[in-house]
């Protein structure tokens, strides 16, 4: 790394240091970037060949990293979603499509009349009912299940170590931010909504077998928050929450079983010293007041949303990001899409506490015009100065 790369990384990295301590920091940080599928089509390569050879995404990232203006890699590492895995689990749970895109079926692994044994223990119940439904290789032998564990996880671990090493490179070679490893974890009703009852399951299970679903969220609180702990409890550290079953609640749904277990899910991890990120998915403005009770200084991602009224009723205590809507990028001149970043500029980046991000990831290259986006952080990178 040379010292003008280096004095680049240090740059970036105070930005978002400066951002999670409550500091104004010398501009608007930019966080925009592109799913894995886009980014291997965007370098011209093959989206289902290139995610069986992962050794091939340093390419993609470093493709992205050179046109891409953002603070941090424009590209995660391939480790969330890799196919092998699921392949030698034989899992239900992502299935890849004929186009390559890992797509998340309406599946569900705990039948109504099994909550009891859930909530007794919902670990044990996950081990020995869930994840045989859910894994074809778990749902052999004693011997067979434990040589398919085996070989998924040596192949998730070699993987995630590749991909990390990846990320390291790329960030290094391009001065990007840097942070200590952070977390992964849920909200507990979306945990159940995800892979446990299904998002339908859940949604009948609100009024079929209430009791049930909320002493559910109240069992697996723990095993959410434990999962969210990572091995570095600073601020710097982040653990990442997607939000997912909010909006289909009505406002007594979601004082009832949605909102007590997230909140206590998010303050054992502030209290733990660690810092959150929240993709707050549709629309949360129902829900403003009770974002803004959250501990700590959290940054918010949000999809939709007025700009003004978040920034009215957040801004002076979280961190706000996303509100770019990607379908600008696709459907609009270039002048246009700039003059929609000067207005959340204008909006939400006066005293701080505004990461420049869009509403969601770019999936494909029929998502969004990538010279727009380039155009708009640009722009952005230039113009937001404080």
């Amino acid at each position: 790394m040379t010292e003008a790369i280096k004095k680049l990384q240090e740059e970036r990295t105070g930005l978002f240091a400066d951002l999670y301590r409550g500091k104004t920091p010398r501009r608007v940080p930019i966080r925009g970037g592109l799913t894995t599928e886009a980014a291997i089509e965007y370098a011209g390569m093959d989206i289902k060949e290139t995610q069986w050879h992962s050794e091939k995404m340093i390419d993609v990232m470093r493709y992205a990293a050179e046109r891409i203006p953002t603070d941090v890699a424009p590209v995660r590492p391939h480790t969330l979603r890799n196919p092998y895995k699921y392949q030698l689990l034989g899992g239900k749970t992502i299935v890849m499509n004929e186009e390559g895109y890992a797509q998340h079926p309406e599946i569900h692994g705990l039948e109504p009349g099994e909550y009891p044994q859930f909530i007794e223990d919902p670990y044990k119940c996950m081990l020995e009912t869930i994840l045989p439904r859910l894994y074809d290789g778990l749902n052999q032998s004693p011997v067979q299940n434990a040589l398919n564990l085996a070989k998924a996880y040596k192949m998730h671990s070699d993987q995630a170590a590749q991909g990390i090493a990846q990320a390291a490179q790329v960030n290094e070679e391009f001065g990007f931010a840097t942070a200590p490893p952070g977390g992964f974890t849920e909200a507990p009703y979306d945990f159940m909504a995800d892979f446990i009852r299904s998002f339908s399951g859940t949604s009948k299970d609100i009024r079929r077998h209430p009791r049930e679903l909320l002493a559910a969220c109240e069992a697996v609180t723990p095993i959410m928050i434990n999962q969210g702990l990572g091995p570095v409890r600073t601020v710097d550290a982040r653990c990442f929450l997607p939000l997912h079953m909010a909006p289909f609640l009505n406002m007594k749904q979601f004082e009832k079983f949605y909102w007590p277990t997230f909140k206590k899910t998010i303050e054992a991890l502030t209290d733990a010293g660690m810092g959150v990120d929240l993709f707050v998915e549709q629309d949360w403005t129902r829900y403003l007041d009770f974002l803004k009770e959250l501990p700590g200084r959290i940054v918010m991602r949000f999809e939709f949303g007025d700009p003004k009224q978040i920034k009215e009723k957040l801004g002076d205590r979280h961190i706000i990001a996303g509100l770019y809507p990607i379908g600008l990028l696709k459907t609009e001149s270039k002048e246009k899409c700039i003059d929609k970043a000067k207005e959340l500029l204008d909006i939400c980046a006066p005293g701080g506490g505004f990461i420049f991000d869009l509403d969601k990831d770019i999936l494909s290259m029929s998502s969004a015009n990538i010279d727009n986006l380039i155009a708009v952080q640009e722009y952005v990178r230039e113009h937001s100065a404080y």
